[in-house]
């Protein structure tokens, strides 16, 4: 059965999943544990994706992300295959190191972030890598600790988490204790690891005809309400045919680079440079977040198009898509895309 298209936009809560392959440890050591802290403390800024909950257990890891401006795939092919490649120099080995793709769920955040943050922190109890709550709170390979105030990762959105318990932080912090505390009989939670909509029905169109709504069995890479579910594959389905129709239509990132330098009176050699003119920068932007958005290309081949960084074009993106959204540029889109 062909593997399905990831469910990939920017600001899109993921429940990540890594596995060893045939289920064998990929953290051996803590140098191991600390390698792949390491990558996240870099990547995780550099591609402006949130990190609200984290666990490191020996033969598998657990992450709760909000994807940044060019998506989540970016980031997660950067850390596995430098991690994979590190951990197979470091411990002589050769081959896979982790099994099949990572899993991806996105998430249903007003429902399930609270839940997905809980679950994942503890793992290490479940896993009995510590015995109780007390040594949850100091253990170092789980963003629980940062949570209760015992660590600190800049990388780790401690703030946004804990205003779900509280507008202070001692009591949210407390709340929050008490929260994870009531979820320790829970133990695993298929629930929690995807499925939507039922598609026995023939397909979504079916069931969206049917006016079904249990949240049962469905698709593993959405965890959601039905609603939920439907709204994203419908969102999901538009911007995959959007994709296809613009490359058809002849729209290369070639010829996209050329619309843009029409619209905004530039050569395109200005604009793949690192000029920091602001006409240019804010050209790059739109350039930026349009390739992403519309073509789907990856910041880093933007970035060596640009001459800039993979950061530099993940700012880029984001300030682009602030700048199309802007009254002065309502026509933007028409004018380079050709859209009616």
């Amino acid at each position: 059965m062909p593997r399905q298209a990831r469910l990939d936009a920017p600001g899109v809560l993921h429940h990540i999943m890594v596995r060893g392959i045939e289920r064998k440890h990929i953290f051996r050591t803590n140098t191991d544990r600390e390698d792949f802290l390491a990558r996240l403390s870099t990547l995780l800024p550099e591609t402006q994706t949130a990190c609200y909950a984290w666990a490191l257990i020996p033969n598998h890891a657990h992450f709760l992300l909000r994807s940044g401006p060019s998506g989540i795939a970016a980031l997660m092919r950067k850390l596995l295959t430098g991690f994979a490649v590190s951990f197979n120099h470091r411990h002589r080995r050769h081959g896979q190191l982790f099994q099949n793709r990572y899993k991806s769920v996105v998430c249903e955040a007003d429902v399930y972030l609270k839940e997905l943050v809980r679950y994942i922190h503890l793992n290490p109890i479940r896993a009995h890598l510590v015995s109780n709550l007390s040594e949850l709170n100091r253990f170092p390979y789980s963003g629980h600790s940062a949570l209760v105030g015992a660590r600190h990762y800049p990388w780790q959105d401690t703030e946004y988490v804990l205003r779900l318990f509280g507008a202070q932080k001692m009591k949210a912090r407390s709340t929050y204790l008490s929260y994870a505390a009531d979820g320790l009989t829970q133990g695993r939670r298929e629930d929690l690891v995807g499925g939507g909509l039922m598609r026995s029905y023939g397909g979504w169109a079916e069931a969206k005809q049917s006016g079904v709504r249990p949240r049962i069995k469905g698709d593993e890479r959405i965890l959601g309400s039905s609603d939920f579910v439907l709204k994203l594959l419908h969102e999901a389905d538009e911007r995959f045919e959007r994709r296809y129709a613009l490359r058809a239509r002849g729209y290369t990132l070639d010829h996209l680079a050329e619309r843009i330098c029409v619209h905004a009176g530039l050569k395109k050699n200005d604009l793949l440079s690192p000029s920091r003119q602001k006409a240019i920068v804010e050209a790059r932007s739109i350039f930026s977040y349009l390739a992403t958005r519309e073509l789907g290309v990856t910041v880093t081949r933007i970035a060596g198009l640009c001459r800039q960084t993979p950061s530099a074009i993940s700012y880029a993106v984001a300030r682009g898509k602030g700048l199309v959204e802007k009254k002065e540029h309502k026509g933007l889109i028409r004018d380079v895309l050709g859209e009616p």
